[in-house]
């Protein structure tokens, strides 16, 4: 069995992986302020960015869902990756070699399932690359240069070719320590008569990437017209390939997309090629199938939603192009960018566009022409004949559910007015009236969906109502908790702000369940003071000190969020230690005085006596407490 990985070692993949860089390399992020960046949540839909990445701490935390934690924590959950496959895989592109307790370490056998399989297709990939330079693949390069792709264009791709024997990659991959059964799981081989066979032969090869840049599929081209197969034959299903969750050329096209908020979605690899060539760097395919949610995920996440974020669809003009097209519509209202779509003249796509009229000609195609909307009502309308009233009110009854559903009321309107002209209703009123009546239906139904009707639901404070699985949500209506949450704020970021008054501090002086259990934490960690002598360590301390998911997941958020004061300094750290000290002083004050109503003229004399002293401590406590602020303390 493998060793546990050396905590020096673990440490110092966390210190030496950049945690926005890593959190870059599958979403959009901007500054937030305070050091932090911002982005959409890759764990949960959102409209707005409510994800938050700390780079001094080396901390996430979604304030929407309660995610949160550090690097590896953000990769394991990401990527479905278990924690030694997560910091192996960190340790590999920080160049850090790992020590393993308990036993030595042997690579073939004890690396993660995912691990194995990513690097099975990382030298599969290199030996496609290694075949296509053969005489056998004469027939993939020729494919390539009739449609304009030399040797450059190859390699940048990494397209590559696969033999046409029957197990040459079967008896390679072995050749490098790979079972069987790691190569039937990978997709990269399958059952034969007489054992494994490559799943790919005689085929021009494209390598599939995920977001990260990891090779996780291929995408096949018939060569051959012997090949009994189809014309294209990807990767099937695997542990690692859900080709409803993959993307060709988004590894090369993310960070284009990101920048310039546009992405261009092509059909097949040789028209991400094409654009990609002809400077249209932000084009992307989905792998054999239709373009869908999770795709749209992905997107999103890049394109941050921003009201200028444009997504052009170039498909072909024939029949089939067409119906791709509103397939796409029908999610088009989960972006909240523009969507359009581009068909070249002719019905060419993009690599044929490339061929005939060269690079400017890609580039023009792409220039945002027909919104998706109208482009998918031209298409219902034409199927009616509008010269009879008839054929408009029935074209009106397909066509005006799908203006409803527009979600922003103003561009509703709008569309509404357009389908109007494009029926010859003259009474645009009608059409505008019509939809909207739809629109309000379909609200009433709940077809807004989930979200509003979480909304919806009454304020609760957090004592209130049981925890949310996902995370200590805590609706903040006392200024008691907004200053608590404040306090334990500068206790996590700014330690030497509040240190060591901070440390005097009890749990019970925070009201909030979930806050008293983070100053706990704190406490476990060693206090405040620990933030000031060990900075660098000081949060992971906490972090682990934490007692269970739900608090940790608190201490991040709290790491991470920023600070309501722009000026953050110790006058202000002040202000917070004495506001949180107040109160409490004043809760015990009041405890006391019922104290007296409850003991009544026959109280214990002592008892009394006690109390009475106590009470005027804590009354002369409090008065200096509001004439002299932090210095009281």
């Amino acid at each position: 069995m493998a060793g546990r990985i050396n905590d020096e070692d673990v440490k110092a993949v966390r210190d030496a992986v950049p945690i926005d860089a890593v959190v870059s390399e599958y979403l959009q992020l901007r500054n937030a302020g305070g050091g932090n960046l911002k982005g959409l949540c890759p764990f949960h839909d959102e409209k707005s960015p409510s994800f938050q990445v700390s780079p001094s701490k080396g901390l996430f935390h979604c304030f929407g869902c309660q995610e949160g934690g550090d690097t590896i924590a953000f990769v394991m959950k990401i990527d479905h990756l278990s924690f030694s496959e997560t910091v192996e895989r960190l340790a590999a592109q920080a160049g850090i070699t790992l020590r393993y307790e308990e036993g030595g370490y042997n690579p073939s056998h004890q690396r993660g399932e995912r691990i194995r399989l990513v690097e099975a297709h990382k030298i599969a990939a290199q030996y496609y690359v290694d075949q296509l330079g053969g005489a056998e693949a004469e027939i993939g390069r020729k494919f390539l240069a009739e449609r304009g792709f030399d040797q450059a264009a190859a390699v940048h791709f990494g397209v590559g070719y696969s033999p046409a024997g029957w197990d040459h990659l079967t008896r390679f991959l072995r050749g490098k320590g790979f079972t069987d059964k790691e190569l039937i799981l990978s997709g990269l081989s399958q059952e034969g008569r007489r054992g494994p066979i490559d799943r790919f032969r005689g085929r021009l090869m494209w390598p599939i990437r995920d977001i990260s840049g990891e090779v996780v599929g291929f995408g096949a081209r018939k060569l051959r017209e012997d090949d009994n197969g189809p014309k294209y034959l990807n990767t099937p299903e695997t542990p690692i390939y859900k080709k409803g969750q993959v993307l060709y050329g988004i590894d090369l096209a993310k960070k284009e997309i990101a920048k310039t908020s546009r992405a261009v979605v092509v059909e097949g690899y040789t028209d991400v090629m094409a654009c990609h060539l002809a400077g249209v760097t932000t084009a992307i395919a989905t792998c054999g199938t239709a373009f869908g949610g999770d795709h749209i995920k992905i997107l999103r996440r890049l394109l941050m939603d921003n009201g200028s974020a444009r997504v052009i669809f170039t498909f072909d003009g024939d029949a089939a192009g067409q119906k791709a097209a509103l397939r796409a519509f029908e999610d088009d209202q989960k972006f909240a960018a523009e969507t359009y779509i581009a068909i070249a003249p002719d019905g060419m796509d993009p690599c044929e566009l490339r061929l005939a009229k060269g690079d400017e000609a890609v580039a023009d195609l792409v220039e945002p022409r027909t919104p998706l909307f109208e482009f998918a009502l031209r298409q219902i309308v034409s199927r009616y004949d509008l010269e009879t009233p008839a054929g408009r009110a029935a074209a009106l009854d397909e066509a005006a559910p799908i203006v409803a559903r527009i979600k922003n009321s103003g561009a509703q309107h709008e569309v509404a007015v357009e389908l109007a002209g494009m029926l010859g209703i003259l009474d645009t009123q009608f059409v505008v009236k019509r939809v909207a009546q739809l629109a309000r239906w379909a609200r009433d139904r709940g077809g807004r969906g989930p979200a509003p009707q979480q909304q919806q639901r009454p304020p609760q404070a957090y004592d209130e109502a049981p925890r949310p699985a996902g995370g200590p949500a805590l609706n903040l209506r006392s200024p008691a908790h907004r200053t608590e949450r404040e306090l334990l704020k500068l206790a996590l970021q700014h330690p030497q702000l509040v240190s060591p008054a901070f440390d005097a501090y009890g749990a019970d002086e925070f009201t909030a369940p979930p806050y008293a259990a983070v100053r706990e934490a704190i406490a476990y960690a060693g206090g405040a003071e620990q933030g000031v002598q060990d900075p660098s360590g000081y949060l992971a301390r906490v972090r682990d000190a934490a007692p269970d998911d739900t608090v940790r997941a608190m201490v991040t958020e709290l790491a991470v969020e920023a600070i309501m004061r722009r000026t953050v300094d110790e006058v202000y750290g002040g202000e917070q230690l004495v506001q949180v000290r107040l109160r409490a002083v004043d809760r015990r004050i009041r405890d006391l005085q019922g104290s007296f109503a409850r003991l009544g003229p026959h109280a214990d004399p002592a008892q009394l006596s006690a109390a009475q002293n106590e009470l005027w401590v804590l009354q002369q406590y409090g008065r200096a407490l509001r004439e002299r602020g932090a210095d009281a303390l």
